[in-house]
């Protein structure tokens, strides 16, 4: 780590300069008017910043922070007193955060995962540095579905990965001919390598797995009139509970189960369930919960559409894109 204050003491005749945490003390007989801070090399402009006399010294501060890796001169008098640039140790301090879904049993059908970091990371390094693994320890091939254009959030701190949906939907040629990237019965790991950089081009930590044990396919729509909730009393700020009966998309379901009033939505274990705390008491009266169908299980399944249909499948319910409500009685 660097010293919090870096001291170069330099001497030309009466005068010294030393650079501090914010700036530079001048002593000896000077002014202001006398002195000069430039960084980098070449013909550059002086900085801009205050100074401040301090008895038989000058202080300067600039007005914005210098960095340590960029060599600094201070002319004072025509005399120059050069702060060479500095080497930047960077140690890692990025790691994964979480994995989503957080359950320990997956659906063989599972559509995506998403993992969480510390930090922003750098784009393009993603796929060499992801394994799923299978029980034996042996690398699952073609398990992802391996684009170009890394599926990250704006802040580039949550990356999203599909398993390959051909190995996913049935009736079509990679399912057929290599069969599923997940099998049911079975237990895989999913490895995040420490040597993935973050922003800063600095590797991770420490290294991450996520182990899971693989079910049955999960092909049934989400019916929203199947959940439970726990509804809470007028007047109070206790939360209102829902069961969803299965893990949810756990991005999704912050994002597109929305709730009358303002307050704060968490997910509960495994993402099965979630808790809506509101920012004011409740008022007694009906209230409606939207859901929005493009809201999915761990399998892709929509509100009211199953990711994918085989024709022989007998087919209930189906829905576009829209909103559904469960009406709510706080009474």
């Amino acid at each position: 780590m660097l010293p919090i204050i870096a001291v170069l003491l330099c001497l030309a005749a009466d005068i010294t300069v030393r650079r501090e945490a914010s700036g530079f003390l001048i002593s000896g007989s000077t002014q202001a008017q006398e002195v000069a801070v430039y960084v980098g090399d070449g013909d550059v402009p002086p900085v801009l910043g205050t100074f401040s006399t301090q008895a038989n010294s000058v202080y300067f501060e600039p007005r914005f922070e210098i960095s340590r890796t960029i060599p600094v001169r201070v002319v004072v008098k025509g005399q120059v007193f050069h702060f060479a640039a500095e080497a930047l140790q960077l140690k890692p301090s990025t790691f994964v955060e979480q994995i989503f879904p957080t359950g320990n049993q997956l659906p063989a059908n599972q559509l995506k995962f998403y993992i969480h970091f510390s930090a922003p990371m750098l784009n393009g390094e993603a796929w060499q540095n992801i394994q799923l693994l299978d029980q034996n320890n042996k690398p699952v091939d073609l398990a992802f579905l391996e684009i170009d254009q890394e599926l990250w959030d704006r802040e580039n701190r949550r990356l999203t990965i599909l398993f390959d949906p051909g190995r996913i939907k049935r009736g079509v040629t990679p399912r057929d001919e290599i069969g599923s990237s997940l099998e049911a019965g079975k237990t895989y790991t999913l490895q995040i390598n420490p040597a993935w950089r973050d922003e800063n081009r600095i590797p991770l930590l420490k290294p991450c797995t996520k182990t899971f044990t693989v079910i049955a396919e999960d092909r049934a729509a989400i019916d929203p009139a199947k959940w439970s909730l726990s509804l809470p009393k007028p007047n109070t700020l206790a939360p209102l509970a829902i069961d969803f009966k299965e893990p949810l998309d756990a991005a999704l379901a912050l994002r597109l189960i929305r709730f009358p009033m303002k307050g704060e939505a968490t997910l509960g274990p495994n993402e099965s369930s979630l808790v809506f705390t509101p920012a004011k008491p409740w008022k007694q009266g009906q209230f409606e919960i939207e859901i929005d169908t493009a809201l999915e299980d761990l399998a892709g399944n929509k509100v009211g559409r199953p990711f994918d249909v085989d024709t022989f499948d007998p087919i209930t319910v189906r829905s576009n894109r829209g909103i559904v409500t469960r009406t709510i009685s706080i009474r």
